[in-house]
């Protein structure tokens, strides 16, 4: 077909999964495979690290600004893949002197540093299994328990920090003595530790050369834990495998990361699979570069990532829904910002939660204008269990809360669940299970091996199942009303979200076994601009604020209107003034709202929402 005037114009990128085959099990039950072979994939990850330090020598494996104290940045500090490769031996030979191992693991509680990619590049050299751990359940926690919990569970035989003020107190409350503790620079008081230099200017021996020879497939790369909800973190076991056949689907899906060695600048935490595996296992996968941003999706943070993204023009860029909401609306008035990172960015990715049309189209626009085309904004589904991609679209033509097809070598298992299809999967990407922890491994995968993700899918279109599916929420999150009537929260809370932009950061449906479907409403920071009061008036006053709840009345009553029944319309709402969190489990550091540990944790606002005593409640008007 021709391309007219109304036919968008992409950056062209080629996707590999074009044809998907589709065939019928039991009743209820169909299995969903790419048409394109995985082949041959890499035994373990050190390969790749031995192979560009090799090839390239001296290019840029990763780099990050000069920590200059009190939150101030300076210039870009690199470490060639040459000297990964000799610090990783070196380091490796560390820990093998130390005879640790699955049974005494290292734990890692720091952000992203050039430390803490050595340190793990050491374990993954001589085969001894790490875990970095949120950064929060130290740093924000006040009672540690998610933190002892990844202690207990693990035993590990040494803990790194990246700074003794900052990780000193939870390192005294949880870390026992007989455990050594390793830092990047300060000291605990009262506590012996050793210097990260030390293990750096280890000397390396033939040992820690024939520890990388001796790692399987099946050798355990990290633990990485799930964020939790109303159960603590679940230890997901990653092996060389897992990771190593995750980074080959991955490029045969999106090809584009193997025409050059990409560039990626990114703050995504190492303790997520997203930042951890797939951003990091890609850079070294391909021979790129990863300059790590200080900054972060938040109003404080997020003038760091803007500054490095006028700086340094990523080849392809990820991010979360927020991170993408703030630099749209950058972008529309910051010329540097829009020159710089959209002139050899090939595609944009976003995973964690759902985009909203609105800054998509934002995108779009804003591309259109600078360069004459639009950027392709890609994504899919996974999780840390699937190391973590499990599919993604295969067209530039995407639509909100579009997956797409699977990744070549895996299986999709779709089950009927209730009045939900379930998508399970099946495939050398996904883990052999949960790190002592029996009975949740069992309880996560079917009588065909299949892992049970919990996640709900719908076909994008049924006539053309090659296009592959969309999102449809999580069967967990979904509820009946007293009257019996299933309430769909996954598609219901992304049109509230979508609708509300950019007032609305993220919702929480409430209304099981009541008689109607309620809001508790994360309102963004645009709601503070709108306001008209000072930049320093308490939150709930701006939320009080009658142009805030004039834009937010405006949009109950729009979803009202388009309602068809009590199962799909929002009767009732509340802004929140307090946050999200972590501590409580209700968001991640990646800024993913957790539903359930917000419904439990605010049941009694909840019940006075629903029976009219909290103050504040904005409902329909007509």
């Amino acid at each position: 077909m021709s391309e007219t005037s109304t036919t968008p114009r992409y950056r062209p990128v080629p996707f590999g999964v074009t044809r998907v085959s589709v065939r019928e099990g039991t009743p209820g039950t169909h299995y969903v495979q790419a048409d394109l072979p995985l082949g041959a994939y890499a035994r373990r990850l050190s390969d790749f690290l031995v192979h560009w330090a090799e090839a390239e020598p001296d290019r840029s494996f990763m780099a990050r600004r000069a920590q200059l104290g009190e939150g101030r940045t300076g210039d870009w500090q690199h470490i060639s893949y040459a000297q990964a490769l000799d610090s990783a031996r070196r380091i490796g030979q560390a820990l093998l002197d130390r005879q640790l191992n699955a049974e005494r693991p290292v734990v890692i509680l720091s952000e992203n540093t050039l430390e803490h990619a050595l340190l793990a590049l050491g374990c993954i050299y001589a085969g001894i299994p790490y875990c970095p751990v949120s950064p929060a359940y130290a740093t924000v926690s006040q009672d540690y328990d998610k933190l002892r919990h990844v202690l207990t569970t693990l035993t590990p035989g040494m803990v790194f920090a990246a700074d003794g003020a900052r990780y000193g107190r939870a390192i005294q409350a949880t870390v026992g003595a007989d455990v050594e503790v390793v830092l990047a620079q300060g000291a605990i008081e009262g506590r012996q530790t050793t210097a990260f230099d030390l293990l750096r200017n280890t000397v390396a021996s033939a040992a820690v050369d024939a520890a990388m020879h001796a790692v399987r497939p099946d050798t355990i790369a990290k633990f990485l834990f799930t964020s939790g909800s109303t159960k603590m973190p679940k230890p997901v076991i990653n092996t060389h495998r897992m990771w190593c056949a995750n980074l080959q689907q991955i490029t045969l899906s999106l090809p584009v990361l193997a025409e050059a060695p990409p560039i990626f600048v990114d703050w995504l935490p190492w303790n997520h699979t997203f930042g951890g595996n797939h951003n990091v296992g890609l850079t070294l996968q391909h021979g790129g570069t990863l300059y790590i941003d200080d900054g972060k999706p938040t109003a404080a943070l997020v003038g760091e990532t803007l500054r490095n993204l006028r700086e340094i023009a990523p080849t392809l860029y990820f991010n979360v829904p927020t991170g993408f909401e703030m630099i749209a609306q950058a972008m529309q008035t910051d010329a540097a910002l829009r020159r710089n990172l959209l002139s050899r960015v090939r595609m944009f990715f976003y995973s964690g939660a759902g985009l909203a049309q609105p800054v998509w189209d934002s995108l779009h626009q804003t591309a259109e204008s600078e360069v004459g085309e639009r950027i392709v904004m890609a994504t899919g589904l996974g999780m840390t269990e699937s190391a973590p991609s499990a599919m993604f679209v295969n067209s530039p033509n995407v639509k909100a809360g579009d997956i797409g097809v699977p990744v070549p070598g895996m299986t999709l298992k779709l089950v009927q669940v209730d009045n939900k299809i379930e998508v399970r999967y099946k495939g050398p990407n996904v883990t052999p299970g949960y790190w002592r922890s029996e009975q949740a491994t069992r309880d996560t995968f079917d009588e065909e091996g299949y892992l049970c993700t919990g996640d709900a899918v719908q076909w994008i279109n049924p006539d053309d199942l090659h296009r592959g599916l969309k999102f449809d929420g999580r069967i967990a999150e979904d509820f009946k009303l007293s009257t019996g009537t299933f309430v769909s929260v996954g598609p219901m809370r992304a049109k509230l979200i979508v609708t509300g932009a950019p007032y609305v950061q993220d919702v929480v449906l409430t209304g099981l076994n009541m008689k109607e479907v309620g809001a508790l409403i994360f309102p963004s920071p645009a709601c503070r601009a709108v306001s008209g009061l000072p930049a320093d008036a308490p939150w709930a006053d701006v939320l009080a604020s009658a142009p805030v709840r004039d834009r937010l009345q405006a949009v109950l009553n729009e979803l009202a209107r388009q309602a068809t029944g009590s199962a799909n319309r929002i009767a009732r709402a509340l802004l929140l003034a307090e946050p999200p969190s972590i501590d409580k489990g209700e968001v991640t550091d990646k800024g993913s709202i957790n539903q359930r540990a917000v419904l439990k944790h605010r049941d009694a606002l909840v019940q006075a929402l629903h029976d009219g005593s909290a103050p504040g409640i904005l409902q329909p008007q007509p």
